[in-house]
């Protein structure tokens, strides 16, 4: 009988390299591909994209695999970057990577890998997939500390079961090491971090070459005195401290807040173009026990229960909180927390899970 055959999205880092090497170890015929998704400015200043490649290359070489490289700038930049500004655009806080893996790596470079003569992909995701009771499941990785499930909720059912995640079961310390005995170089190499593909860089400063500067006023939300002014709302997010440079005294006699307690992002109004803060970190504009989803997408056919005791994460790096479906519609969902949540965030995603089990999400409104 032949080997099955795997494509794995290599992309230079410790995750990929192992995913690739344990796969081969398997007994997988294993093929790399290596996606380019950025051209616009592509400096090694901050897309390492060069490095990368030089890394796969120098990684396959030990494996002795093949490497493909392929370029998916057009795709990236019409499904994932466009929205990305768009969203912005309209004052919310978009998550680019959930759309990056929802319409790149798991939908054009699936969609390449089928075209190879895979059977399966495989990516170096700390997440992990099973079959059960003929459906498949998304699930928690067993290294709670770098689960990405939250970022791969919008995958279907035809996505899973083309699927591999290597990494499920194993803790980032033991890749680590497992790629040191391999002799991949990359075993100590530093984790990409920043917008997906586009690499880590000032923020402000990309933003505005795409959104021209908007300035406006800055009020404090309890009276609408004038405090500041910004540049921007779409350099802001709710629940955001730094950058403000409005200080951080009280006035004598204003109600509520301690001396020197801190401004916080608390509402956008976009027509007037408005920035509104409040001052301290509990402050009741920033609590919210519940919440409106769109964009839902479930990873089973059948959609989650109404009023049934689930967990969400409402960002991806806070715990599971404990929740329940008030309300659900093709559209729409209305989240409920047991408890208050801080700085719910227009545009991030909500995703909701059964014990390990991701059942997808939605983005809040």
């Amino acid at each position: 009988m032949s080997k099955k055959t795997v494509v794995v999205g290599l992309s230079g880092g410790v995750d990929s390299s192992v995913a690739a090497y344990l796969l081969k170890e398997q007994g997988w015929n294993v093929i790399g591909l290596f996606m380019k998704n950025w051209e616009d400015d592509d400096t090694e200043d901050y897309c390492s994209s060069r490095q990368d490649l030089i890394d796969v290359m120098s990684v396959a070489d030990t494996l002795g695999i093949d490497v493909e490289v392929v370029n998916f700038a057009h795709e990236y930049r019409e499904r994932v970057f466009a929205e990305f500004l768009r969203e912005y655009q309209a004052g919310r806080t978009p998550n680019p990577d959930v759309l990056c893996n929802s319409e790149i790596k798991f939908k054009a470079f699936l969609e390449h890998a089928m075209r190879l003569g895979a059977d399966k992909i495989a990516t170096g995701h700390y997440a992990g997939v099973r079959e059960f009771a003929g459906e498949f499941q998304l699930l928690m990785a067993e290294d709670g500390s770098k689960d990405q499930s939250y970022f791969l909720y919008r995958l279907n059912q035809a996505q899973l079961a083309k699927t591999l995640f290597p990494l499920a079961n194993i803790y980032k310390r033991e890749v680590r090491k497992i790629a040191e005995a391999a002799g991949l170089h990359v075993a100590a190499k530093k984790d990409s971090t920043g917008i997906c593909f586009i690499g880590e860089r000032p923020f402000k400063e990309f933003l505005s070459r795409y959104l021209p500067p908007q300035q406006g006023e800055i009020r404090r939300l309890d009276d609408e005195k004038i405090l500041g002014r910004h540049d921007g709302l779409m350099y802001h997010t709710l629940g955001q401290r730094k950058g403000l440079h409005i200080g951080g005294l009280k006035e004598k006699g204003q109600a509520g807040g301690g001396e020197h307690e801190a401004w916080f992002v608390a509402a956008k109004d976009m027509a007037n173009n408005v920035l509104y803060v409040v001052q301290g970190h509990d402050h009741p504009a920033l609590l919210k026990n519940n919440v409106e989803v769109e964009q839902l997408s479930w990873i089973s056919p059948q959609a989650p229960r109404t009023n049934w005791v689930y967990t969400a994460k409402p960002r991806y790096r806070t715990a599971d909180q404990p929740c329940h479906i008030a309300q659900l519609s093709a559209e729409r969902g209305r989240i409920e927390f047991a408890e208050p949540q801080w700085a719910l965030t227009p545009g991030q995603s909500l995703v909701v899970y059964e014990s390990r089990v991701c059942l997808g999400g939605g983005v809040i409104v």
